[in-house]
């Protein structure tokens, strides 16, 4: 019987609710002014601190009345204002709130708002815009279609402390790309947001700090600019560093070290500079300790990381600051039995959030790791790393594989590492997994890792070699993106140096001869250099010389040709005449040179370069032709002779460059032999 009631009961509950929504819905249509703005102040009443009852009145309709209300100009001062509080505290509900709102084309509407002279309806006007600006549904583009916008706000500023902490959250969050930083800088952010860092309110202090990281970073322009600013006297970069002292709220050192990283890494201050080494850097380190919050021991680290990504000199200093290394261990270990979170809310809040302390302590070990064996060595040594790694590489979130993937790649450029620790861990199983179906970014990081796990000194060359992987790098140099494309054929080109006739002939068969004279006409140099690379690798050694150019020598010189006759780099023509030197060494491959007096003649012109690298692959190439103890020696001298290359050997012996003044010697004595 009980069960029967329940359902009626709850209906009426609810026809109830939507009875009283509607109720004040409709005193917002009442002819009498004054009753309006009763019912718009009971309506501010009724939705604090209540979701519900904020979702009913938005279904009902509300929000467009209220925007009328604010843009009539018959509407009292009072009322309008009124009308923009009740829109913000609309606002500061759900995420869907927001959507309605910005559908109902709030923003254009506060915006006009703000033309008015008076302060309160000013500043209410902007509290709604910030709480609507800084939910992440709100498209940022938004605040900059009219041009008069940015000016007008800037003028704001000077009106009061809450319309400088409100106008500095909404900078902060809707600079979001470069064009935003340069609309910022040109009207002024830099002079009007400074003085606000002596603000005597700690609010428009962190606002305009954060305005400051969020201008300075990765733009030189804005950093380069904010190095000579004075406030009251003072040096910008010395205000950051006393907002860094350690009895300053964690917030305040954070945003402060994070704007000096920033102006450091875009070249407005030097790495070796005091207040980088000696203040930036420690107070990053301070923030991964296990007292700071989650969110903070995060930022600390992806900055820290960030600072010191480029500097080798800062990577080793951080490697010995506080025991980094070691302290990062433990964000694998959070939240712990041990956790001292005595918040059940913070508590469900670490858990949800765990995995971006992996990520980026991931992020610090590949940044610590990128350039000093000894600290590589410091972080395979820290407790279960390597497994921690290989977890990481096969982790739900996306952002924690492409960081244990950054890791492996920066620890895999040692050479004790590959050949000890990743031996062990059989880290390329888990790698070759990642590279399956991946994003390109994480394709691009485990590909790069790949190369290195395939030099000829890698004890994981071989079990990778029979995984099936030739297949799937040739399906790389295939990609649109340029970085995968090198990092396919970087790889080949590693996987064919001194392989065996197997391994090339598989590398040959499964790449296809038209996709490597593609990727010799790739208009990505870097792509060019390692399939020439490639070509090299896979040209050495007498028997696979010749049988390589048996198969394929007429399609070869005539890329050969190309790349000698058009317009490229010394470096992409040195590694083609060294291609054509290895030719040259084959038994049977270097007919297909003496037979084709247009590549000889292109091989005279290039023994008399002013480039000195590029006479020495064609003396080098010459002196593989004429070789004494070879079949038909005799004949090739002779050939060569008569057009005129001894002329220009014996010239060669005259060269001030010792390296090619011997070897044209060398080349001399196979004629005089």
């Amino acid at each position: 019987m009980a069960c029967m009631l329940e359902a009626p009961l709850r209906i009426s509950v609810l026809s109830e609710v939507t009875a009283t929504s509607r109720h004040y819905v409709d005193r917002l249509f009442d002819p009498d002014p004054q009753k309006v703005l009763q019912g718009v102040i009971d309506m501010k009443n009724a939705v604090i601190g209540n979701n519900k009852q904020k979702a009913n009145l938005i279904v009902l309709g509300a929000v467009p009345r209220l925007l009328y209300l604010l843009q009539q100009p018959s509407s009292s001062l009072e009322l309008r204002t009124e009308c923009a509080v009740v829109l913000g505290s609309l606002a500061m509900g759900t995420e869907n709130n927001i959507k309605s709102l910005v559908d109902c084309h709030i923003i254009p509407a506060l915006l006009q708002g703000l033309l008015c002279q008076d302060l309160c309806f000013i500043e209410a006007c902007l509290r709604c815009l910030r709480t609507v600006f800084i939910s992440p549904v709100t498209p940022v583009q938004l605040l900059y279609p009219d041009p008069t916008v940015i000016p007008h706000l800037m003028s704001l500023l000077s009106r009061s402390q809450r319309t400088q902490e409100y106008i500095t959250q909404i900078f902060s969050h809707c600079c979001k790309t470069p064009e935003h930083q340069t609309i910022l800088y040109n009207h002024g952010a830099i002079q009007n947001i400074a003085p606000l860092l002596n603000s005597p309110s700690y609010k428009v202090q962190m606002q305009a700090l954060k305005c400051f990281s969020v201008l300075a970073y990765e733009n030189a322009q804005v950093s380069m600019t904010l190095v000579n600013v004075l406030v009251d006297g003072e040096l910008l970069s010395q205000v950051f560093v006393r907002m860094m002292q350690r009895d300053r709220p964690i917030e305040m050192q954070l945003t402060a070290a994070k704007c000096l990283t920033y102006m450091c890494r875009a070249g407005a201050i030097r790495t070796d500079d005091t207040c980088i080494v000696l203040k930036t850097l420690p107070c990053l380190v301070r923030m991964c300790s296990k007292e700071r919050l989650l969110e903070e021991r995060v930022e600390g680290a992806e900055t820290l990381a960030y600072l010191m990504e480029p500097d080798v000199e800062l990577q080793r200093i951080a490697s010995v600051t506080d025991h980094l290394v070691a302290m990062l261990a433990d964000y694998f270990k959070y939240p712990s039995s041990v956790s001292a979170i005595a918040d059940i809310k913070r508590l469900d809040h670490d858990l949800k959030h765990a995995h971006e302390l992996r990520q980026a302590a991931f992020k610090l070990y590949a940044s610590l790791g990128a350039n000093d064996e000894d600290v590589r060595k410091k972080i395979t040594e820290t407790e279960n790393m390597m497994d921690r790694i290989v977890s990481g590489l096969s982790e739900s979130s996306i952002k924690v594989r492409l960081a244990a993937v950054r890791c492996l790649h920066s620890l895999s450029r040692s050479v004790q590492q590959l050949r000890t620790s990743f031996h062990d861990h059989a880290v390329w199983k888990p790698l070759m997994k990642l590279l399956q179906n991946a994003p390109d970014e994480v394709l691009v990081m485990a590909s790069s890792t790949l190369c290195n796990l395939l030099l000829e000194f890698s004890p994981s060359k071989e079990p990778i070699l029979e995984s099936g992987v030739i297949e799937l790098l040739c399906s790389l140099t295939q990609s649109d993106s340029p970085a995968l494309r090198v990092n396919g054929i970087w790889a080949l080109m590693n996987m064919a140096f001194q392989a065996d006739q197997k391994v090339k002939v598989e590398i040959v068969r499964a790449l296809g001869t038209e996709q490597l004279f593609r990727l010799l006409s790739d208009p990505d140099a870097n792509v060019l250099m390692k399939t020439l690379g490639l070509l090299r690798n896979l040209l050495s050694t007498r028997p696979h010389i010749d049988q390589i150019m048996s198969s394929h020598g007429k399609q070869i010189m005539q890329a050969v040709t190309l790349i000698l006759e058009g317009e490229h780099s010394i470096e992409v023509k040195e590694q083609t005449l060294c291609i054509l030197a290895n030719i040259a060494d084959g038994n049977t491959a270097k007919e297909l040179i003496m037979t084709n007096d247009d590549m000889l003649q292109k091989i005279k012109s290039y023994m008399g370069h002013s480039n000195v690298k590029l006479q020495l692959a064609a003396t080098f190439c010459v002196s593989n032709l004429i070789w004494n103890e070879e079949d038909g020696s005799q004949e090739r001298q002779d050939k060569l002779r008569e057009m005129g290359f001894v002329d220009i050997l014996h010239k060669l012996t005259q060269a001030s460059d010792p390296s090619l003044c011997d070897r044209a010697k060398t080349a001399m004595q196979q004629y005089l032999a």
